[in-house]
């Protein structure tokens, strides 16, 4: 374990944090698809991302879902943080996009390092900041972008995460991820293909402009 934490947060870390994230840490894997952190869950610990990539979602009161961001190699859930330090149950879902390893740190431990280590408190507002950048891009895409602008960016965020520019998913998996109807999505996607954007496989898409 101290190996991956020196390869992923060893530029950002003491090593004295790294001694302690290493001892009081559980490591995990996640094969992708796996549900990591379910709504409604109450959160007691956080997860610290050394490879692979997490996908983070809302869901209304009827069950449909909305992808607001992704989290990738060396980033934490700023929401995550939220809830532990609140005592309050999860407001989102977490779904391993990829294969996931991480490490899960108790929720005891984020308090008592904010004030022991300057480099966790940087590393921590630093999260805070990138999680609510991305919500604002989640709220101007779904305010101002028309719904091929919105698939084609879903497509490119996905295919940069996955670090694959051929996709392998559904237009049923896509119109739940974007909240809308898998009709919408097929038609969307040949009009995309029709514009050299994308190409449409049996089962899969090309990203062609990334």
């Amino acid at each position: 374990m101290e190996t991956d934490l020196q390869l992923n947060f060893g530029y950002l870390f003491e090593q004295n944090l790294i001694d302690e994230i290493a001892k009081v840490g559980v490591y995990k894997n996640f094969t992708a698809d796996t549900t990591i952190i379910e709504l409604g869950d109450f959160i007691k610990s956080m997860p610290l991302l050394i490879s692979g990539a997490i996908k983070i979602l809302r869901e209304d009161e009827n069950g449909d879902e909305l992808v607001l961001y992704y989290l990738e190699k060396g980033d934490t859930c700023a929401m995550t943080l939220s809830c532990c330090m609140g005592q309050t149950k999860s407001k989102i879902r977490a779904v391993a996009e990829t294969d996931v390893e991480l490490i899960l740190l108790p929720k005891e431990k984020m308090t008592d390092w904010l004030s022991s280590y300057k480099t966790w408190q940087s590393f921590i507002l630093q999260s805070y900041h990138n999680r609510v950048e991305e919500l604002l891009q989640a709220v101007d895409t779904i305010a101002f972008l028309k719904m091929d602008e919105r698939i084609f960016k879903y497509l490119k965020d996905k295919a940069m995460v996955n670090n694959n520019d051929e996709l392998t998913t559904t237009h049923k998996q896509i119109a739940e991820d974007l909240h809308t109807s898998r009709v919408v999505v097929s038609r969307l996607l040949k009009k995309l293909e029709n514009e050299n954007k994308i190409k449409l496989y049996r089962n899969s898409i090309k990203v062609l402009e990334l």
